[in-house]
């Protein structure tokens, strides 16, 4: 099949319909019309177009191996750095389509594929059936252009304990039964970010304890989200059906969060990647090298979207008349300096790349973890400058309604700025108070600080995986050289 258009990733949501609960109501077909998903099944599908440009073709699609057909940029398994820079390019046309506000764009998790499969020999220790499952999904999502999510962490109950420790073994999902169809899993996993997507993957969480409790928590394996007895409960909608005029982001890339329940859920064998192995469980992102690839995409988001708030913030700095001011270039100069600082860690990842035991050309993960560490701190003060640059003014922006009314007389003579009209300083500022101060922007931040997790849990695996050894050598020679 090759790439898909926007209309056929839409029609494929619809024909394939899946269980899905946002404020007390059950969805089960008409996903892409509801108004909790319509404009983000709306944007994914854009990204579907985008491939199909003319002129970008070539930038986000190569031809498959297998088929013959065009595919994604992002399913490349690069063997060359000149292979990485193609998948960063493309990858960089999705993330700015969305101003780096698409966290779960499907590049993501595709990214994640193209490391599992190549790795295939990993699950093959486990079984291997594993090695081939993991080779031929990944072709399947490949050839058909699937848009796949996933979920990792067990419900935050008490977090004390281990899933196995919790008062119902099954609060977390756990493997129920091995039948000779699959497995069957029952209980809660989250957080299942964009249920609009074609295909769930259920991937370790970052650390499954090695007892015999805890082995039938020690999976991985994917469904399609029409699975039966899969289920999604959603949090509320932060699009509230508002034009994009007033809510720029939140009325096109509101992805949606949700707990996903498996209610006795068969998954067949050939689905299965992992099964029963703590051991392997706890080793797979890092050994895989997935983690790698998946943290170069998010850096590609991460830069876009920093990128985009610099642009925010100087075009508030010129239409209000504040850059004169030197604490207003220092706070513009923090952002530059993320901005760079974010691209050099990216583009030092690429330099330093080598050709990982898989066969693939991998970035050097050294500059990835520093910049997967240091990026969940700095966002909430990108955002912070925006509050402090906009000011009250933020909170004086009228909304469409407002600019279609009698009023509009005045909106256009109070609202205009040093060198904009009031429709282009209203619209910038509604931008910047989506990012900076409406829940669509407030749940960005929250995202941001634990997208790979706990921070200060990331800080200390990042301390604990870092090799000190040879600058503890260096000071300790220091110490006792003697230059006379």
């Amino acid at each position: 099949m090759g790439i898909r258009t926007g209309q056929q990733y839409l029609d494929d949501l619809d024909r394939n319909p899946r269980e899905i609960w946002i404020d007390g109501e059950k969805i089960t077909e008409g996903i892409t019309k509801h108004p909790a998903f319509r404009n983000i099944a709306r944007s994914v599908a854009h990204l579907y177009d985008m491939q199909n440009d003319p002129a970008l073709i070539d930038e986000m699609t190569y031809i498959s191996p297998k088929s013959g057909e065009r595919v994604g940029m992002s399913f490349l398994q690069p063997k060359t750095v000149e292979d990485l820079i193609k998948r960063r390019t493309m990858m960089k046309h999705w993330a700015d389509y969305s101003g780096g506000m698409m966290g779960r764009s499907p590049d993501y998790l595709n990214s994640d594929l193209m490391a599992l499969a190549a790795a295939s020999d990993f699950f093959a220790e486990n079984d291997p059936r594993f090695g081939e499952n993991i080779r031929a999904y990944y072709e399947y999502v490949r050839e058909n252009d699937l848009c796949t999510t996933h979920t990792l962490i067990h419900p935050q109950v008490n977090r004390a304990a281990g899933a196995a420790g919790q008062p119902d073994p099954y609060v977390a999902a756990r493997v129920v039964d091995k039948t000779k169809d699959g497995i069957i899993v029952r209980g809660a996993r989250m957080l299942a970010t964009l249920p609009l997507a074609d295909e769930l993957l259920v991937f370790p969480s970052t650390v499954v304890r090695s007892t015999e409790e805890d082995r039938p928590y020690a999976y991985a394996f994917a469904v399609p989200l029409s699975t039966p007895g899969l289920r999604f409960l959603c949090r509320e909608t932060f699009d509230y059906g508002k034009p994009a005029f007033d809510h720029p982001l939140g009325a096109r890339f509101e992805e949606m969060d949700a707990v996903v329940v498996f209610d006795d859920v068969l998954v067949p064998w050939d689905r299965v990647f992992l099964l029963d192995s703590p051991e392997l469980a706890n080793r797979m992102y890092m050994e895989t090298n997935a983690v790698v690839h998946m943290t170069y995409q998010v850096m590609v988001k991460d830069i876009a979207k920093a990128e985009f708030i610099l642009g925010v913030a100087s075009l508030m700095t010129d239409m209000i008349g504040i850059g004169q001011f030197q604490h207003v270039q220092e706070k513009l100069a923090k952002i530059i300096m993320t901005v760079e600082a974010m691209k050099a860690f990216q583009r030092a990842s690429e330099v330093d790349a080598s050709v990982d035991r898989w066969g693939i050309m991998t970035p050097d993960f050294k500059p990835l973890n520093a910049a997967r560490n240091l990026f969940p701190r700095i966002y909430p003060k990108l955002v912070e400058i925006l509050q402090l640059l906009g000011a009250g003014g933020l909170m004086a922006i009228p909304t469409e309604a407002d600019m279609n009314s009698p009023i509009r007389p005045d909106i256009d003579h109070y609202y205009q700025g040093r060198n904009a009209n009031a429709d282009e300083r209203i619209r910038l500022f509604r931008l910047a108070w989506d990012i900076a101060v409406s829940t669509f922007g407030g749940r960005q931040v929250l995202y941001e600080r634990f997208f790979f997790g706990d921070p200060v849990r990331m800080a200390g695996a990042l301390y604990q995986w870092y090799d000190h050894e040879d600058i503890k050598k260096r000071v300790r020679q220091f110490l006792y050289r003697n230059d006379d």
